[in-house]
């Protein structure tokens, strides 16, 4: 993957150093990585070309620190006195860096010299196709249908209280699991399922379910005793309740068999090409790629999507087997895993780097798109191209590592990747890879630990004592992964990495202010203090001039200093305070200064304190596609009008009054046609709704609408039923009426549809042809609907997931009384065609 980092210098490079030596160096860079994009593949087999590809990493490396060391020494030098001595200071920062190029230039010549003298043999490569589709293999991993009869079977035993699914990483046994908990799930008091992994604590779960009818799945216990001494102990005292552990502690889960294996292979291989059964000439060959995958869905996820990306022919196929028999051949990974390793060679050179950042996030980690996305950016990894903004192209890349079966999704929204994690088995390989090309490490406060050399470390443990945090020079970026690390002991580290470009604390112990050492690191484009306890942010982070991201959303910060207008690079402000009212608790606006009209480049701006002069200032804002108010009130209504006349390219927009009673302006807000999402918490005034809804007809990109504290009836809802493209509708604590009715061809888009907090809803009624398309329909906290379940439900067809939330108990109760059989069976072949 070297080419893949010579890449990001590239454009490091050229951006930063305008120079004759700079240039040389840019233009062999050039020719080094399109060597590299042929011959890297061939590293592991050939000692000539792993020498020679060890050292352009080595020299790239020391390019990038002379990089950054310029920019830091400018910056730093800036700061750094009266103006004759930092002129001065500055040139002598400028003959270093063509001294130090020199050097390197004269380097790179003798490596080219070297490379010259030996021949690599030429093999055609063929990069996977990155613009892959969309597409679910989740019903397709294992049919697991008997599987899942037997599973269900020992759960309705009287006598069996524990079932327990094992399997090595990779076997589906999660997936299996999962399955079967959707399906049974409410016939049990309670259900959890709880992730164990290698250091989670039961005890406390354990002890509140006791005596409680319940069902509990432990996915991927790793601790013995994790269930014999703690489950035991509690089934001694419950005699009601039902255990489902995965495991990969012994491998007696069965495999796939083979014909179902056959025919997810032929899903995956052959999915773009509309053909589901292998051309003859194939046929040896497939038989020989699912004998190495040994039944493993995730094996067979990983060899049928890269074959999915070559031509269907002989030829192509064998240069793939041929690839994986030479791992076999090398024993590098024993077993399956080279089959996931020959997808990861196989990856384009712009994918390597995206990929090797998952290695830097804990087992089972959920991983939030949004902050992928930005750390991807900060990092260099995104080019812009076809036209396309930074943030567009890495939503490409992600859907194509999730495409390779490199990702899997755990949550979706619109269509999107919301929140994704890594595989265990290729979590393994990612880590191996990122450490053996200094990409970065993983600290978990075991044994001796040398940051010497890592450009990025991930800290997973408060155990800061065996690591040495005195030689971090090279370290480029640092991210905490604990609640319990306290800042205060990673002031070694931020002192010597002065470097770095990003930090991401996200989570951890602030005692109310950064260190000092922070406000040093020129070269931060990164600051990620989400959920954190700051208080303050110091007038210092002004001296800050190349930061892109600063995320203080969920702080304790009331107010951002003024000097946060001089950050002139920012791209991303997330700044929302935690506010704390009796047993409830939301995120407030925080006030934010006089000139952030400044901040040209700004995409995102969540959630800022309203006042007549920032929404002046605010106008300037013609980039943004985020935007967050919070606090407004009547008088602010001109001034946020105005604002959105100049916002262009706005897609999700989010206005906060300043109390639940505060009634909204509408009759003055412009909306721009680029918006898709939409939220609005506060009273909309009910005179005007039709008028007002619509002027939004225009709308035709507006697909999520989520309304809070609107004070809706039966008479005011119909007004919404004109925004025929919405597909997704949340009402919280919104609705004040009795009946809710969907008349018939309302909203033929929806899929999504939430209803929360409507105390005095007792009756909803759904016609036929309407809600045509929707998917998912939740009610929570709904305490007077929940006897019966809507009235025309059965003709939501499309219905897969039908969500019962808080105050479902007396309908669920009904639902087992055999007294009421024959209603039962009524109510139930209602929703006989909903999945879950």
């Amino acid at each position: 993957m070297a080419e893949a980092i010579v890449r990001v210098l590239i454009g490091k490079l050229g951006a930063a150093l305008a120079n004759e030596a700079a240039t040389y160096a840019e233009e062999e860079l050039k020719s080094m990585k399109a060597y590299l994009h042929e011959s890297e593949k061939f590293r592991d087999a050939d000692e000539t070309t792993g020498i020679f590809v060890n050292k352009i990493w080595e020299l790239s490396f020391r390019i990038e620190d002379v990089v950054d060391e310029f920019m830091y020494k400018l910056e730093d030098n800036k700061h750094g006195g009266f103006a004759g001595k930092m002129k001065k200071r500055i040139k002598h920062v400028k003959v270093w860096r063509r001294l130090a190029l020199r050097d390197i230039n004269a380097k790179l010549e003798e490596a080219a010299k070297r490379r010259d003298r030996y021949v690599i043999p030429g093999v055609e490569r063929h990069a996977g196709n990155s613009d892959h589709h969309a597409r679910s293999t989740n019903q397709a991993l294992c049919n697991a249908a008997k599987l899942k009869g037997w599973i269900v079977d020992y759960l309705e035993e009287r006598n069996t209280k524990i079932t327990t699914v094992w399997g090595m990483g990779g076997v589906g046994q999660t997936t299996l699991v999962d399955h079967v908990y959707k399906m049974v799930k409410l016939d049990f008091d309670a259900a959890a399922w709880v992730t164990v992994s290698k250091s989670y604590q039961v005890e406390d779960l354990l002890m509140k379910i006791a005596r409680v009818w319940f069902l509990l799945v432990l996915d991927d216990v790793w601790e013995q005793d994790v269930w014999t001494n703690n489950i035991i102990t509690i089934l001694l005292t419950n005699c009601t309740g039902r255990f489902v552990l995965t495991s990969r502690l012994s491998e007696v889960g069965s495999l796939a068999a083979k014909n179902h294996s056959y025919m997810l292979f032929c899903k995956l291989a052959f999915w773009n090409s509309g053909k589901k059964r292998f051309p003859t000439e194939l046929h040896d060959l497939a038989a020989k790629f699912l004998q190495k995958c040994e039944g493993l869905p995730i094996a067979i996820a990983c060899i049928g999507h890269l074959l999915s990306c070559k031509s269907p022919t002989y030829s192509e196929w064998k240069n793939v087997y041929e690839k994986l028999e030479s791992q076999s051949t090398k024993k590098t990974i024993p077993g399956v895993d080279n089959i996931p390793k020959v997808s990861l060679e196989d990856l384009p050179y712009q994918l390597k780097n995206c990929f090797l950042h998952f290695a830097l996030f804990p087992e089972d980690y959920k991983l939030t798109r949004r902050r992928i996305i930005r750390q991807w950016i900060t990092s260099g990894f995104i080019k812009e191209k076809d036209n396309k903004i930074l943030e567009q192209v890495a939503e490409g890349y992600l859907s194509d590592l999730v495409n390779r079966s490199l990702l899997q999704v755990v949550t979706k929204e619109s269509g999107q990747v919301k929140h994704c994690r890594m595989h265990d088995v290729i979590r393994h390989l990612s880590i191996e890879k990122a450490e053996k090309e200094c990409f970065g490490r993983v600290y978990e406060g075991r044994g001796k630990f040398s940051i010497h050399g890592t450009r990025r470390l991930s800290i997973q443990s408060t155990n800061n004592v065996s690591m040495d945090q005195s030689s971090a020079t090279n370290l480029r970026a640092t991210q905490a992964f604990t609640s319990s690390v306290d800042i205060e002991l990673l002031r070694p580290l931020l002192a010597s990495s002065v470097l770095l470009s990003t930090l991401d604390l996200q989570g951890t112990k602030i005692n109310k202010m950064l260190p000092n050492e922070v406000f040093c690191l020129f070269n931060l484009r990164f600051l990620g203090l989400r959920s954190t306890r700051i208080e303050i942010l110091p007038e210092a982070i002004g001296r800050l001039q190349n930061l892109e991201v600063l995320d203080t959303s969920r702080t304790c910060l009331l107010s951002l200093p003024k000097d946060v207008a001089k950050l002139s690079m920012l791209r991303y402000l997330y700044a929302t305070v935690s506010i704390i009212e009796g047993r409830f608790g939301h995120q407030g606006g925080v006030k934010v200064p006089r000139g952030i009209r400044n901040l040209t480049g700004l995409h995102v701006l969540q959630n800022f304190k309203a006042s007549s002069e920032t929404l002046l200032d605010v106008a300037a804002l013609t980039e943004l596609r985020k935007f967050g108010v919070d606090c407004l009130t009547s008088e602010h209504s001109s001034s946020l009008c105005s604002a959105l006349l100049n916002m262009n390219n706005l897609v999700r927009l989010v206005i906060n009054t300043s109390n639940e009673n505060e009634v909204f302006p509408l009759e003055e807000l412009y909306l721009p046609e680029t918006l898709s999402k939409l939220t609005l918490v506060g009273q909309l005034e009910k005179e005007r709704m039709p008028r007002i809804l619509s002027s939004w007809l225009h709308l035709n990109n507006l697909s999520h609408l989520q309304l809070v504290f609107s004070k809706l009836d039966e008479n005011s809802f119909p007004n919404f039923m004109v925004l025929r493209n919405l597909c997704f509708l949340t009402f919280f604590n919104a609705y004040d009426g009795k009946a809710l009715c969907f008349s018939a061809q309302s909203f033929p888009s929806q899929r999504e549809l939430e209803i929360r907090g409507a105390s005095q809803l007792d009756q909803v009624e759904i016609e036929e042809d309407a809600l045509g398309s929707l998917n998912k329909l939740r009610f929570s906290e709904c305490l007077e609907l929940m006897k019966r379940l809507p009235h025309g439900i059965e003709y939501l067809t499309a219905l897969d997931e039908l969500d019962l939330i808080d105050d479902a108990d007396e309908f669920t109760e009904m639902l087992r009384q055999e007294s009421e059989a024959d209603e039962c069976k009524e109510e139930l072949m209602k929703i006989n065609h909903v999945r879950d």
